[in-house]
């Protein structure tokens, strides 16, 4: 997710404290909109950090002479998923000289349907620092404001953008005992919600957050059959996060259960299986297992 900040004016000058960053590599979270929501936190790392690193370094540069906090002289890598393989050598490098790295992501959270996940996984298998400055996410932020329920979600990222692929997409998900959340194009929102209805049903509740903490922020609630009718003939722009709200539990037949078990369990061990089927079909999971543990296992390839 991009941004767009609304403080074009520098905020103040930022005065980190005296001691220095530890070495490591430091995940900053960055504003999705509003350019005060950065934490103190993470202007202290911008601030004293030996190596910056950012999805897209004018991003990074204009947040910091907001917040006045100075570049100096220190390094600014461009990393992202098209140079990925010219910038992780170098980013590795200085990890590897005990220097202190910071990644930031052009807005939010990163590695949250952001670049980032290779240069964690390669500090980690180096068993070099990962730390993390929790801050700004369009998932949570639109979590918080949807008054759906909260307690278990899952977060889908992108629909495909192909028809067949994001309707097999959303029908994965049909089940899914928690609240979905996708991110998805302005482009797409109207096609998406529409088939959202043909999976879903019309009386699902849901909610399409837009533009969240900018300018023209929206947030629109109401069931899928309310929201195709908000946003037909609209012309859609911004940010957006979709999230759909459970459907109740429907209990299935034996059969369609005892189908479904066989399947999870050709790649899954018993107890994985009975736990997945038993969450899908909203059946006790006791009996799931023990049903499991009766049935021959799929024969495997050699």
């Amino acid at each position: 997710m991009t941004a767009e900040s609304d403080d074009s004016a520098r905020i103040d000058l930022h005065t980190p404290p005296a001691r220095d960053i530890p070495p490591g590599l430091h995940f900053v979270s960055t504003p999705i909109g509003a350019a005060r929501d950065i934490t103190l936190r993470a202007l202290d790392l911008l601030a004293r950090a030996d190596v910056l690193a950012a999805e897209d370094t004018r991003s990074l540069r204009h947040l910091m002479e907001i917040h006045g906090v100075a570049l100096k002289d220190r390094p600014l890598v461009p990393y992202h998923e098209h140079n990925e393989a010219q910038a992780l050598p170098r980013l590795m490098r200085a990890l590897s000289e005990g220097k202190s790295v910071v990644y930031a992501s052009e807005a939010g959270t990163p590695l949250i349907s952001d670049p980032g996940f290779g240069l964690a996984r390669a500090a980690i298998a180096e068993g070099l620092p990962v730390l993390a400055a929790p801050g700004a996410s369009a998932v949570l932020c639109a979590l918080t404001v949807s008054g759906l329920p909260s307690d278990r979600f899952l977060f889908a990222g992108f629909a495909p953008s192909a028809k067949a692929a994001r309707r097999r997409f959303l029908d994965e998900l049909v089940r899914t005992q928690a609240t979905l959340i996708l991110y998805e194009s302005p482009k797409r929102i109207r096609e998406t919600l529409g088939e959202c209805v043909q999976v879903f049903g019309e009386e699902r509740q849901a909610v399409v957050c837009r533009e969240l903490t900018k300018r023209f922020e929206e947030v629109t609630r109401g069931t899928l059959a309310d929201l195709v009718s908000a946003y037909d003939g609209r012309d859609v722009k911004g940010e957006i996060v979709l999230l759909i709200d459970r459907g109740a539990v429907v209990q299935a037949d034996a059969e369609t259960v005892e189908a479904a078990l066989d399947k999870a369990m050709a790649s899954m061990s018993v107890k994985d299986a009975a736990a997945a089927i038993a969450d899908a079909y909203g059946v006790p999971r006791r009996d799931v297992y023990q049903l499991a543990l009766s049935r021959p296992r799929p024969a495997k390839d050699v």
